[in-house]
């Protein structure tokens, strides 16, 4: 526990530290909420039952930056440290210990993420039925998207070429999740967002929890979880041990 604690703070302050990382969690929340809900106005109120479409919009705009912030990190990571790593196991830091801290300051980043996307929802005016369970459910899609990170990290090991494939992706799922147009799929099913969208509108507009959608959310951070370590393994180059 004692090297777990050292490991995540270690990595948190690396993080933290990075003016550029600070830059975007402050900026990027609202820029993208706001823009997110300003695009969406031009739609009727009529086509959604949630609420207007201005409202609509600001919840995709704060689960797409909660998790392509966190996916962001996830991802530098991967790619940044994966020599560090390999030098720490060495010194006897066991892989699980290390990949343990990833995912600690992963639920730090994204709680982070998702308090300042929450907050300018909010601010924008959209008024958050239950903002414990919206906030809950903010952090989860930032988990997910940050061991996303790690899964993408391994298999495109470049920062700039991992960064595309990740706005990529999160941009796609975003707006599929978001049931704006009807794509009735197993693909819309299987992306991070789907269950978190779902879990993030019914919170903001009457603060109720559909149970399947917890679970799928549930699944889908297990089964990230599961990739993101092999992932992790397979970018460090180490087997697992405890």
């Amino acid at each position: 526990m004692r090297s777990l604690r050292v490991g995540a703070s270690a990595n948190g302050k690396t993080a933290v530290r990075e003016p550029t990382t600070l830059a975007l969690l402050v900026l990027l929340p609202p820029f993208v909420v706001y823009v997110y809900g300003a695009a969406m106005s031009s739609f009727p109120d009529v086509a959604f039952l949630h609420g207007s479409a201005t409202s609509y919009g600001r919840i995709g705009g704060a689960l797409f930056a909660t998790a392509f912030l966190s996916g962001l990190v996830g991802l530098f990571g991967t790619v940044s440290a994966a020599r560090a790593d390999r030098y720490l196991a060495f010194s006897g830091y066991s892989p699980a210990v290390l990949f343990g801290t990833r995912v600690l300051v992963s639920v730090g980043i994204a709680a982070a993420a998702a308090a300042v996307s929450l907050t300018a929802l909010v601010a924008f005016g959209t008024t958050v039925a239950a903002p414990l369970v919206a906030f809950a459910v903010l952090v989860l899609a930032g988990v997910l998207y940050s061991l996303l990170g790690v899964v993408v990290g391994a298999i495109v090991p470049r920062e700039l070429e991992g960064s595309l494939v990740l706005v990529f992706l999160a941009d796609m799922d975003s707006f599929l999740s978001g049931d704006v147009l009807e794509v009735n799929t197993a693909l819309v099913q299987a992306m991070p967002l789907h269950y978190p969208h779902a879990l993030f509108t019914s919170a903001v507009s009457d603060g109720t929890i559909v149970t399947d959608n917890a679970l799928g959310a549930l699944a889908a951070l297990a089964i990230l979880f599961a990739a993101a370590g092999v992932g992790y393994a397979a970018a460090t180059g180490q087997g697992w041990s405890a």
